[in-house]
């Protein structure tokens, strides 16, 4: 660990669960703030806590002027120990200008620390986990942060419901997409190939497949595919996502008489990930996101999108401007916006105009100047 000399400098603090272990969208919202923040002008020094990681990883910040520190242990106890003991050591020798508190498990401990030395803290927040009733500290430590900073209106509308938090106290900051990894392109042979499509309409999904994960809507696409199939004979339907439910869907495909429509992909890593958007002539996903990351990723790539009605997608899509939004149980629903989307006759089906919306209001350079706004003083 790093030495915490006392210093004069001004700094600001982050802490985290995990930024690098796994890959996931927490993870990649939190490398994108990071990343962003190195670009600010006149930035502060900062330092990162993160509670899960290894000191002995290899990440895109480790030449940055980020400072780091793990403390991901054998024993988890010793590590949330060593976290908190490291915490209010560095709150006292270094007296940040503003501690941001990267997730609502690590919450109380900020809100008790920094309440006591008066320090500002900013708590982020993401979705689901915030979606239901929380413990009372924690709603405590909600009330008492200077600002809330969330990722869609709708996650901020959930919580403010569930725990009686002031939506003036929310600050939106949504996710971003990089535009120069997802882009237009045609469709590789070799993937074609694979997954033998070169005839076929493709209907694609990127998802976690567990049986936790049912809200995403694989089952719901595969119920409508018999009624899509009627209009567009040769629409096939590619999921790409592992997970023990795979099995189930599988299954569900076969009694409707899909199954030969259906390809399940697995796991794909998310440097093949453009290739696989750009077999698709459409992104599905009738689910309940706290935002949903991938929606930018296949308008990134000229994609047209549909998702469910209820839930953060609403910010992606422009409450319906950049996509069609179904209620997302609802089969029929989805077969009738999937037949609209393939016929491409709608203006959110040019994949060119639907990117540079994509780019203009959720780019790099979109996420910079949100970044600024929140984080200048």
């Amino acid at each position: 660990m790093p030495n915490t000399a006392t210093s004069s400098t001004t700094l600001d603090l982050f802490l985290f669960l995990e930024i690098f272990e796994r890959e996931g969208g927490i993870q990649s919202y939190v490398q994108d703030i990071l990343q962003a923040y190195l670009a600010l002008p006149n930035r502060p020094t900062a330092h990162v806590f993160s509670l899960r990681d290894r000191p002995n990883g290899d990440h895109p910040f480790q030449r940055s002027p980020l400072q780091f520190y793990y403390f991901r242990r054998q024993w988890l106890s010793l590590g949330r120990l060593q976290f908190s003991a490291a915490l209010l050591l560095h709150l006292l020798r270094q007296q940040p200008r503003r501690v941001f508190c990267g997730h609502i498990l690590l919450a109380r401990l900020t809100q008790v620390l920094c309440g006591r030395l008066g320090i500002p803290y900013t708590v982020l927040t993401y979705g689901k986990e915030v979606w239901q009733p929380l413990p009372e500290p924690v709603q405590q430590a909600l009330r008492q942060a200077d600002e809330i900073w969330t990722i869609s209106r709708y996650t901020r509308d959930r919580a403010c419901a569930a725990n009686h938090l002031d939506p003036n106290r929310f600050k939106l900051l949504p996710c971003a997409v990089d535009e120069t990894v997802f882009t237009p392109g045609s469709k590789s042979h070799e993937l074609l190939d694979r997954y033998q499509l070169h005839e076929a309409t493709v209907l694609m999904t990127v998802a976690r497949l567990w049986p936790g994960d049912a809200y995403k809507g694989v089952d719901v696409t595969i119920r409508a595919l018999a009624a899509i199939a009627q209009a567009v004979p040769n629409v096939k339907y590619l999921v790409i996502g592992r997970g023990d439910d795979q099995p189930r869907l599988a299954q569900l495909a076969a009694d409707l008489g899909v199954g030969d429509r259906v390809v399940f992909a697995g796991f794909v890593p998310i440097e093949q990930l453009r290739d696989h958007y750009r077999l698709a002539d459409a992104y599905v996903m009738p689910s309940q996101e706290g935002f949903g990351i991938v929606y930018l990723e296949a308008m990134a790539c000229g994609v047209p999108v549909l998702a469910g009605d209820d839930d953060g997608s609403a910010d992606p899509l422009q409450d319906g401007a950049l996509g069609w939004r179904v209620p997302h149980r609802d089969p029929e629903a989805v077969a009738v916006a999937c037949i609209e989307m393939l016929q491409k006759t709608d203006r959110r089906c040019d994949g060119e105009w639907l990117r540079q919306q994509a780019v203009d209001q959720f780019g790099k350079a979109a996420f910079r100047q949100y970044l600024q706004t929140l984080i200048t003083p």
